[in-house]
Formats: structure tokens, C-alpha cells, sequence
């Protein structure tokens, strides 16, 4: 159910048909409502009334013109996704699809047309079968919309001028970095975790994968209270960010003889796509920013500045990074290891920021001198195996070439 939100959230989708429902819902009771209003002789004071055919016009325009300029929205929309997937990385078109803004500026335009399409439904002159109707208070409010319409636009064209301009998106980039760094290393060790060694047993059940992609998320409270209920320990081989096909082992039950009380439960825990997501691969998140730095020093575009400005967001989260509790390594229930995970060490994070730099920043000052600044601030914190990966780094980058 988790795995369903969070891809709801991220798509194009789910927004416009929630608002769309709302217009709808919201169009059936303001029509209502002016009908009884008509049918108890009354009308609201400050409200023009309107004839049939003048209804009809304002609900037309209102809605055709919403219609358009949500296709328009939509097809700039497709314009950035494209320039931005062949020039910054196609891994960055889940932050655009992921974007709040985009999401609501096409639910309001979509959302509006609809209003305006169930309350022209509801408008007849005297001409019509039955009495004449003409619903005032649903019509002013359409009017309402297409004013707030007219303020979201612009707003839209502003929104989609700065979200192309690359230091937005290394920004988002670095958003979701510091999400997920701050999901699996907490400041505080959260509760019913712990770092103790990992268990090591004689014997393992393996449960396998029966869908082939991306561990894109695993509820570990889930697989903790199936651990609970058959009274085992799961220790989680696929993490996410794992590429598994059907057969793969996803969990080892312990005790072996376990695993077909859980089988099924466990397998519905894990969630799959056909990409990686940052949301719980940490890992993921920080090579988008690394990737975004590569690209730039590719020799098509030959822009070093992109690389230095990713090193400099990649320290604000990086720096904090190495002053944490170490990640969790199983979560408990009553002291009694229960899940048992595996998450990435600082140091391997560290290591592959330093390995792009190296590999294909050597040749521009500019980036080694940012490489330098941010090795430098991870020494003043860093611990002993993680201050050799940056002695290493920083003679690489340093020794004549």
C-alpha cells in the first residue's frame, strides 16, 4: 500500500483525478443548491442573473479555454522532460513527474473544465423541454475559477522557467539525498533498531523474488511483525536498489524451517519497478548528483561549474553524514533481533563521489579544487577507514599528471 503512494504521488496522474472528482462532486451541489434556490423564489442579492444563452457562453469559453491551455501546460511540460532527460540525464525525468507544481497546475486546469462541463449540462433556456434553469451561483464560481485559472498560469510559466535551470535541479537532487540519508542514518538511533554485528547462522531458508526488477522499497515494519507473528529472523539480501529476476533470494529465514509460514507474506513486503527511486536507496540519490556533475563535464557540454556546484551540495549532506550513529543493522522487538538489513557504509558513498571525480574530472581545475575543498571538510570529521579513501582521493587528484 506504501509502494502504491508513493508512485501515485509521482505520477501525472492521481492529482487531476482527485481534483477532477472534486469539480464534479462540487458542480452537482452548487447546481442543487440553485435549485432550490429557484424553486424557493429566492436568489442571492449581489449576483447578476443570467439568461440561458449567456450562461452557456461564459461555461464554452471557460471550459474550451482551460482544455487548451492544459494541453499546452502539458505539452511544455513533455518539452523540459525531453531537453532535460537528453542533457542532464533521464534518471531526472521522476523529479519532474514528482513535482507537486506541475501536478496541481494541470489537476486545476483539467478540474476547471470539468466543472464548467457538468455545470453547462445543467443550464436550459425557455425554449427546452420544462422549465428554464440557469444556475447563477455555479456560473459566477466557474467565472471565479477562470480568474484563479489565469493567476495559476502564470505562475506555471515562472515554475517551469526556473525548474530548467540546472542549479533547481541539482537542489531537488540534493533534497532527495538528504531525505534518504536522513531515513537510514538518523541523528538519533531510532526506536526498536539497533547496530549490533549481524547473526551468522548454520542454516537459512531463502525466500525468492517472483517478479524481476528494481527493489524500489521494502516495508521493514511489515517484515518485522511477520518476523514477530512466525517467531524468526529475516535477514533482507535485496535491498533496495537491487536488481533481482524471479529465483533471486530476497530474504533468508531464520530458522529454515520457517520459511513457509512467511513465504507469501514476505514477498508482498517488497516492492518493484523498472527503475531505481531514491526513497530508501541512499545510494541511488547520491549518484544522481554525481551523474549530473559527470554530464557536465562531458565534452559536449565541457560546463566544469556544474560539477563544482554538485560537489558543494553533495558536502552539505555528506559532511553530517560521518558525525552520525552508524545505520541500523536489524530491528528489534524486545531486545530480540527480528529484520536484519543491510545499508550501505558512509564510506562507500564517499568512495563512489570521489571515483567520477577522478575518472572524468582530472583534466578541469575548477572541479579538483571543489573535490579538494569538500575532501577536506569530510577530514575534519571523518573516521580512520574513511580518511584513507580521501588520502588516496586527494593524492589522485593532486599528483602531476
Amino acid at each position: 500500500m506504501r509502494s502504491f503512494v508513493l508512485r501515485a504521488r509521482e505520477s501525472f496522474w492521481f492529482l487531476p483525478a482527485v481534483f477532477g472528482i472534486a469539480a464534479i462532486i462540487l458542480a452537482e451541489v452548487l447546481v442543487t443548491i440553485d435549485q432550490s434556490l429557484v424553486d424557493n423564489g429566492g436568489r442571492i442579492p449581489f449576483l447578476d442573473a443570467l439568461s440561458a444563452s449567456a450562461g452557456r457562453s461564459i461555461l464554452s469559453i471557460i471550459g474550451t479555454s482551460m482544455l487548451t491551455v492544459a494541453g499546452t501546460s502539458f505539452s511544455i511540460t513533455i518539452s523540459v522532460l525531453a531537453t532535460t532527460s537528453s542533457t542532464y540525464g533521464p534518471r531526472l525525468v521522476r523529479n519532474f513527474l514528482a513535482d507537486r507544481a506541475n501536478q496541481i497546475v494541470l489537476a486545476v486546469f483539467t478540474s476547471t473544465f470539468l466543472y464548467a462541463l457538468v455545470v453547462l449540462r445543467a443550464v436550459r433556456s425557455e425554449t427546452d423541454q420544462g422549465s428554464g434553469f440557469v444556475p447563477t451561483i455555479s456560473i459566477h464560481l466557474a467565472v471565479l475559477f477562470g480568474v484563479l485559472d489565469v493567476a495559476v498560469l502564470v505562475f506555471f510559466i515562472h515554475h517551469i522557467a526556473d525548474s530548467v535551470q540546472i542549479t533547481t535541479l541539482q537542489k531537488r537532487v540534493q533534497a532527495d539525498l538528504l531525505k534518504a540519508i536522513n531515513l537510514i542514518y538518523p541523528q538519533e538511533t531510532a526506536e526498536n533498531t539497533t547496530s549490533a554485528p549481524l547473526l551468522h547462522p548454520n542454516s537459512a531458508a531463502e525466500i525468492p523474488s517472483k517478479a524481476d526488477g528494481y527493489v524500489e522499497q521494502i516495508d521493514l515494519d511489515e517484515l518485522r511483525d511477520i518476523a514477530i507473528a512466525a517467531d524468526c529472523v529475516l535477514d533482507v539480501i535485496a535491498m533496495p536498489g537491487t536488481f533481482v529476476i524471479p529465483g533471486d533470494t530476497l530474504v533468508q529465514v531464520i530458522p529454515a524451517d520457517r520459511s513457509a509460514d512467511v513465504t507469501k507474506k514476505v514477498q508482498s513486503a517488497f516492492a518493484f519497478g523498472t527503475a531505481r527511486t531514491p526513497h530508501q536507496d541512499v545510494r541511488f540519490a547520491l549518484q544522481q548528483l554525481v551523474e549530473v556533475a559527470v554530464r557536465g563535464l562531458a565534452s559536449g557540454t565541457n560546463d566544469p561549474y556544474t560539477a563544482v556546484t554538485a560537489l558543494d551540495l553533495a558536502s552539505t549532506a555528506l559532511v553530517p553524514l560521518l558525525t552520525r550513529p552508524c545505520a541500523a543493522t536489524a530491528l528489534t522487538c524486545d531486545d530480540t533481533t527480528r529484520v536484519m538489513v543491510h545499508w550501505p557504509p558512509p564510506d562507500d558513498l564517499i568512495r563512489d563521489v570521489f571515483a567520477g571525480i577522478t575518472t572524468y574530472g582530472l583534466e578541469h581545475p575548477l572541479v579538483i579544487d571543489a573535490a579538494t575543498r569538500l575532501a577536506h571538510r569530510l577530514l575534519t570529521t571523518a573516521p580512520a577507514s574513511t580518511t584513507v579513501i580521501l588520502t588516496d582521493a586527494l593524492a589522485t587528484m593532486t599528483s602531476p599528471s
